[in-house]
């Protein structure tokens, strides 16, 4: 017996060995992953961040030690302080069931007060609104300033610099609706290659100007800031470009989880990034007319088109990371109800993230070749980078303060003081960003007015349909008595009405009462709600209850990063026990088109709006993943 009982000790302690290797292998591919996809857009900016920083006091024909300190100086604070301190180690903490992200911050601030409150709402309307001008400048600029870099290896390549840029953007957008889950399994492998060896070309020029590490003292770029008036101003404003991208640590979070983005952060990324930093500002002390493109010219001759290279490589994954995430934001504003259904196709059967949005894809390109056309370089660019960045960061904190107070139960006094140190860096660098305004800061401005106004617009216009709608509806529990008396042609089978509202009658199910006058045997009335968390666990996908002898109401519950497939959830209704046959049940769809109304609340530009988005809605059937051929769609005209 006790030779039976060591021998059962040994198994488990053995089973309990391979667990935990197990575990630390999935936490090292967790790591290596989130190296690849979270810290593309992050780890590109040394291309161009410190170049962009040292143009104005270049211009200003102030290029001195103390500038060149400074701006790095204020770069590592900016790292440190805004990328470590409030998104790594507190920020993170403010996760949604593990997501992050702007939209899923909103839905944790709305639960945390009980529900939709306008300016929480507004809040994470113009947060998504921003990333959409993030989203189209991050390919342009990245993919840009690495192609420049073919200009130092000889200048014939000049005059490619632009079709190259051109022709590797139009691949990266096509490739889209390929997938791209074969691909991204080198993003990882590939970024941490450049990471060392963007880390180690810093550390090989530190020795030519030590002196440049007196910018880890906060003081010295500090005080540059306060003596330096306006040039100080300005080169706050190009310091944020080493911060771009600090938002996709939040927002991938749900995809890797908190502790493997962090150790990647602390343990390799960072050290990297102060490294390079360094080491372009060694260069410059030691050949001031390094500042032209220090990245690039920290590589001996040899080892430069291999950097250009590598490097154009990290862009486009940086570019495919922020592509993935505007996709990944619009599904989460469409089943938050912020955007009209449009089609979403899974590229991956695996992965349910793995998603690709054709119209979505398709302005993308055109806004990021538009940008590459207009603007030409990548120093041009940089005036139209980072309003958006800086916006999109004021509302993710401004939306933490009242997660921090009302669901982390945090005290007023508490909440203030932790927010209002971050907002007050938030707020400096959108300052310093307005001043670019002018000369491109429009651009993201523009981008994020307009999804602003065509969220608000799909948002007001469906309220009112809605009301107008339920003006018109009979309550389901007046209509079941009505059919009870007048007992219309029974048809075998089960007939699937959808609806919005579970407590008034489809428009489809009185359609099919009015004109076909007959009405299912079984009746089930089924009600799509997204709920205000990533994902719902699989027993609380829907509520079943009975209304009658025939009728009866299902509610589904989806998360607002789940695709809503309704034939998943009948089959889940089915285990628990509903009588369910697909191959006996119709789903009748109620199909409205929208007609502008002289009489409509909303003003007659945002109901012609209104109306061209509907027109880009995709169909109910696509969209709940419901058998076409199981379908029967039922018109009506509406007017709003």
């Amino acid at each position: 017996m006790t030779k039976h009982m060591q021998i059962g000790a040994g198994a488990s302690e053995s089973a309990g060995a391979e667990g935990a290797e197990h575990a630390k292998q999935s936490t090292a591919a967790l790591i290596l992953g989130s190296i690849g996809v979270v810290y593309g857009d992050i780890g590109t900016s040394p291309l161009y961040a410190l170049r962009e920083s040292l143009s104005h006091s270049v211009k200003a024909d102030a290029l001195t030690q103390e500038a060149v300190i400074g701006a790095i100086s204020l770069l590592i604070l900016a790292l440190v302080f805004t990328v470590t301190l409030k998104y790594v180690l507190f920020l993170m903490r403010a996760d949604n069931r593990g997501e992050g992200g702007t939209l899923s911050l909103m839905a944790l601030a709305e639960s945390s007060v009980g529900g939709r409150s306008l300016a929480i709402f507004l809040l994470g309307v113009a947060g998504a609104a921003l990333f959409s001008g993030d989203a189209i400048i991050t390919p342009a600029i990245s993919v840009l300033s690495a192609v420049e870099g073919l200009e130092l290896v000889t200048h014939r390549f000049s005059d490619y610099v632009l079709p190259i840029t051109l022709f590797i953007l139009i691949t990266l957008f096509w490739v889209q609706s390929h997938g791209t889950a074969r691909v991204a399994t080198l993003f990882g492998p590939i970024m941490v290659v450049f990471f060392a060896a963007i880390g180690a070309l810093g550390a090989m020029h530190i020795g030519d100007a030590p002196q440049v590490l007196w910018a880890f003292d906060p003081r010295s770029g500090v005080s540059f800031l306060l003596n330096h008036g306006w040039l100080g101003f300005a080169i706050l404003g190009s310091v944020f470009l080493g911060v771009t991208g600090a938002e996709a640590l939040y927002a991938d979070m749900g995809h890797f989880g908190r502790f493997p983005i962090q150790a990647a952060w602390l343990g390799f990324v960072l050290p990297a990034l102060l490294l390079n930093y360094l080491g372009q500002g060694a260069l410059i002390l030691s050949n001031p007319e390094a500042v032209s493109n220090p990245f690039f010219l920290l590589a001996p001759d040899w080892a430069l088109l291999p950097l250009v290279l590598l490097s154009t490589v990290a862009t486009i994954i940086a570019s495919q990371a922020v592509i993935t995430g505007a996709f990944s934001i619009v599904r989460q504003a469409i089943q938050l109800g912020l955007l009209p259904r449009l089609e979403i196709t899974h590229t991956s059967e695996a992965q349910e993230g793995q998603i690709y949005i054709g119209r979505v894809n398709r302005l993308l390109l055109l806004g990021v070749l538009l940008l590459v056309i207009v603007f030409r370089s990548s120093s041009a660019l940089a005036s139209a980078y980072g309003i958006a960045v800086t916006g999109t960061m004021v509302v993710t904190t401004s939306l933490a303060f009242i997660v921090v107070w009302r669901e982390w139960k945090w005290p007023l006094w508490l909440s203030v003081g932790a927010i209002a140190s971050f907002l007050t860096v938030d707020l400096a660098f959108l300052a310093a960003n307005l001043l670019k305004i002018v000369e491109g800061g429009w651009v993201p401005l523009a981008l994020g007015a307009c999804s602003m106004i065509v969220m608000w617009t799909w948002v007001r216009g469906t309220r009112l349909l809605t009301e107008k709608t339920h003006r018109d509806s009979i309550p389901l529990t007046e209509l079941i008595p009505m059919l009870e008396k007048s007992k219309p042609m029974r048809a075998p089978g089960t007939a699937i009405f959808l609806t919005n509202d579970p407590n008034v009658a489809p428009t489809a199910l009185m359609h099919n009462i009015k004109h076909n006058k007959v009405l299912h045997e079984r009746v089930l009335i089924l009600c799509v709600r997204t709920e205000n968390c990533p994902r719902v666990p699989p027993h609380k996908r829907f509520e079943l209850t009975k209304i009658s002898n025939d009728f009866d109401l299902a509610i589904l519950h989806f998360g607002f990063m789940e695709s809503p497939r309704v034939p998943a959830a009948l089959a889940l209704m089915r285990k628990a026990g509903y009588k369910y046959d697909i191959m006996t049940t119709s789903f009748f769809l109620g199909r409205r088109t929208i007609k502008e109304s002289p009489s409509s609340e909303m003003p007659p530009w945002q109901d012609k709006l209104y109306v061209a988005l509907t027109k880009q809605s995709a169909n109910a059937t696509n969209f709940f993943s419901i058998p076409s051929d199981r379908v029967v769609e039922l018109g009506a005209q509406v007017t709003i």
